[in-house]
């Protein structure tokens, strides 16, 4: 079965579902996983968030549930239209595409693009599908480099000849296929500005290997492209983000999945990545005493967050880590680094790092 009538099978029988319920004089209903802390869990076996057995329901004759019904049924409408007219919609379109007064009252069936985004992942949970598989994409926020050559919508792409600015990925990575990956492994980094550093420098070619970066928290299309490869090539794949806590959070993301997006974690997370840095040990070594940034309240209260996760808190080489790195009590940026050379970070560091396997898994 084609993946375009797996999900318009899943949101058909959606309907009839409803349907179903009003022909049976029934109070129409939608069940669905709970998505929230309070129904996440960490999954030792496969090391990933997932969602737990916890229930809700949905009715339409209830004031508090007939809005979100009213919502979930209308984008699942256009999601259904869009995969027929095989054509893909942003999230902002289909809040616009939503966005209309009820008959017959002064209320708006969306306000907030909030609401309809939080019904997209609601259809997730109750259609088992990706978002990317209801034709529904985010903005594109990242770029990547490398000795691969893919096809997408039927065009060859060669990563190896994108110019200075790299390969655009997309929100929605599924559809690619890879004609040619000859590569040792891949880095990934949260920062556009050292991806294009390392682009300059021809780091991925020198070192053979995929460089690939957003700008900040990773987007699904780049967790999904990085999951592929992972999994369909068996590369290595190794994250470069700030030490301090968002970047060990934006770690932990790709590794482990994340809370809202637990439902899906089996085509994001990523157990097999490894942390690269910067560490703690690495601030005297290479010479960044000099430009540390102190912790503010912030930092210090999402990195007590962050040594309590599940799966820090047992890791004795990631409490060593959080440790050190409350008693230095300052944080360093990738960029911290270029004080050393502007091309130390290509020359010296992630060729010794990566060379000695200097990484936390």
């Amino acid at each position: 079965m084609s993946e375009k009538k797996k999900s318009a099978d899943a949101l058909k029988e959606f309907g009839e579902k409803i349907v179903r319920d009003i022909k049976a004089g029934k109070n129409p209903a939608i069940d669905l996983l709970v998505r929230g802390l309070s129904n996440v869990e960490f999954d030792k076996k496969s090391k990933t968030l997932i969602l737990g057995k916890k229930m809700a329901q949905r009715t339409f004759f209830n004031v508090a549930h007939s809005k979100k019904f009213l919502q979930t049924v209308e984008v699942a409408k256009i999601s259904k239209d869009l995969i027929e007219q095989g054509k893909h919609a942003s999230l902002r379109d289909v809040f616009y595409m939503a966005k209309r007064t009820i008959p017959n009252t002064k209320i708006n069936l969306v306000d907030e693009q909030a609401e309809s985004d939080d019904v997209i992942e609601d259809l997730e949970v109750i259609t088992t599908l990706s978002r990317e598989n209801l034709n529904v994409n985010a903005n594109k926020n990242g770029s990547v480099a490398g000795n691969v050559i893919i096809e997408d919508r039927g065009d060859t792409i060669d990563w190896s000849k994108m110019g200075s600015g790299g390969w655009s990925i997309p929100s929605n990575t599924e559809e690619l296929k890879f004609k040619k990956v000859n590569v040792k492994y891949i880095l990934y980094m949260e920062k556009a500005a050292v991806w294009e550093r390392l682009h300059e420098d021809k780091f991925w070619e020198k070192q053979n290997c995929i460089i690939m970066s957003s700008q900040g928290q990773t987007t699904r299309g780049i967790r999904r492209l990085l999951q592929r490869l992972y999994e369909e090539h068996k590369l290595p794949i190794y994250v470069l983000t700030d030490l301090d806590p968002w970047g060990h959070y934006i770690y932990s993301v790709i590794k482990y999945g994340s809370i809202n997006l637990a439902h899906i974690s089996e085509r994001m997370a990523i157990p097999g990545v490894r942390y690269l840095g910067i560490r703690v040990g690495d601030i005297d070594k290479y010479g960044l005493r000099k430009n540390l940034i102190q912790l503010n309240d912030n930092d210090t209260k999402r990195l007590k967050q962050i040594m309590e996760y599940d799966w820090f808190k047992d890791n004795k080489e990631w409490q060593k880590e959080f440790e050190a790195f409350k008693k230095l009590n300052a944080k360093a940026e990738i960029q911290a680094l270029s004080a050393q050379g502007i091309s130390f970070i290509s020359n010296k560091y992630l060729p010794e790092k990566i060379k000695n396997q200097d990484f936390l898994d």
